[in-house]
């Protein structure tokens, strides 16, 4: 199996694969040398060991697109099967196959297509990725946070929690884009690729991508406009999209500002602050003529704008309105607060209710179905559920739902293990106890408070 490829290299592999990375290197100097540089030859690092390792990068066990072909699979003829690849790819013979469409459900009730490719186009577009982003990394700008190397949500979080707290910040624009990845326009991307990329070749790749269609149900359609959602390659292809779109029309607006104007962008989802409200509500006026131009609409109903930040509880309070207005990004809801020694304004943030519900529900569902597997075995996936979630959640200040999050699955897992049998009624709430103390981990703060760790990542 090639899943052992990555520990065992020979010498021979391993110097290849450096001379890989190395050409790979010299790409982003270049682009990082010149800006207006265009990459006129690029599909002969499109190597066998670059697939090789693009392979050995997917993830294992995803259900399969139209091929019906599963890593493992693939992976039992690797030898055979990249090379045959890999000249295909380079005469032009190779075929992108459509997409599987999926439905996957959404927090508010309605579904979200979901887009599976077949297993070599998802090893020739995670090739195409790395080589894209040894280019684009160089251009995206500072405040794109959304699948990019080195970069993840704690990172927007982060940097959107100092903004606000550091900056003049009294309006915040939580905004978001309709059904972006159903709507971006093959036209304007493929010119924004060529903004940078003048290899013939490696831009009718792409243009195979856009135009594969999904299949659903065994019936195939067109697709004139968007990117399958959950394909490798939508990601880099939606943030050079909305780079050239959003973040450098922004950078450029926010320059004749006349007060402070913050961006954090992750993918499609992006929350701005501004000093005043008059130029808040300029930007969201030419925002929406600014995406009009590229096909793109403001989503109605989750773009807002609200009063938030340090003088907001004290002006509302005022005018007789209540409590300031919280906003939800990336899973979190941020409130306005105050610390608690020194009475500075701080924003406090906490799981988002409904995804914490939903969450809950979808572990208690699944304990019951797994209610007679071994203890040991339910111990084990119960320990990984719950790490898993505070691992992204146990945030300063969130302590109290990531332990509602611990308690009700707690709960869960002794109720379930009750109806096991009749004699599983004799389990005592102690003896319950010591299976916890066993298996799930305590609810503990996993992440520094956001204003330490920028200082870090980002020493400016």
């Amino acid at each position: 199996m090639t899943k052992g490829n990555s520990e065992k290299l020979t010498a021979t592999c391993t110097r290849r694969q450096g001379e890989a990375l190395n050409r790979l290197d010299r790409i982003r100097e270049a682009a990082r040398r010149d800006k207006n540089l265009r990459f006129t030859s690029l599909m002969h690092h499109i190597t066998v060991d670059l697939l090789r390792d693009s392979f050995n990068a997917l993830k294992r066990d995803v259900a399969p697109g139209v091929d019906n072909v599963t890593w493992r699979q693939y992976g039992e003829e690797l030898e055979t099967h990249l090379p045959d690849l890999h000249e295909r790819v380079q005469s032009g013979r190779y075929r992108a196959k459509p997409s599987k469409r999926t439905w996957i459900p959404k927090s508010d009730g309605r579904q979200r297509p979901i887009g599976i490719a077949a297993l070599e186009d998802k090893v020739v577009q995670q090739a195409v990725v790395r080589v894209l982003n040894q280019i684009f990394e160089e251009d995206f700008l500072g405040f794109s946070y959304g699948f990019r190397p080195g970069r993840n949500q704690h990172n927007a979080l982060d940097a959107l929690w100092v903004g606000i707290t550091q900056r003049k910040v009294n309006w915040v624009l939580d905004a978001d884009i309709r059904s972006f990845y159903d709507t971006i326009d093959h036209g304007w991307l493929v010119k924004f690729v060529e903004h940078r990329i003048a290899d013939p070749r490696l831009v009718r790749l792409i243009r195979k991508w856009l135009r594969a269609g999904v299949s659903e149900d065994g019936e195939w359609s067109k697709t004139e406009v968007g990117t399958p959602q959950g394909s490798v390659v939508s990601p880099v292809l939606a943030n050079i999209y909305l780079h050239y779109v959003l973040d450098l029309w922004v950078s450029n607006w926010r320059k004749s500002a006349h007060g402070d104007v913050i961006i954090v962008r992750y993918a499609d989802d992006w929350v701005m602050g501004f000093q005043y409200r008059k130029e808040a509500e300029r930007f969201l006026h030419e925002l929406q003529g600014r995406m009009a131009k590229f096909g793109l609409e403001p989503h109605p109903e989750k773009t807002r704008l609200i009063e938030f930040g340090r003088f907001a509880a004290a002006n509302r309070s005022k005018r007789g309105e209540g409590k300031p207005e919280t906003f939800d990004f990336l899973g979190f809801t941020h409130i306005c607060a105050k610390t608690r020694k020194d009475k500075r304004f701080t924003i406090r943030r906490k799981t988002i209710a409904k995804r914490l519900r939903a969450k809950v529900k979808e572990v208690k569902e699944e304990i019951l179905r797994r209610r007679h597997e071994p203890v040991t075995e339910l111990g084990k996936w119960l320990r990984s559920v719950v790490q898993g979630h505070l691992n992204y959640y146990a945030v300063p200040g969130n302590k109290q739902s990531t332990d509602a999050f611990r308690s009700e699955v707690m709960r869960g897992w002794f109720h379930a293990l009750r109806r096991r049998s009749q004699k599983a009624r004799n389990l005592t709430w102690e003896r319950f106890k010591r299976l916890v103390r066993t298996w799930l981990p305590t609810s503990r703060v996993k992440h520094p408070y956001p204003n330490q760790r920028l200082c870090v990542t980002n020493p400016r």
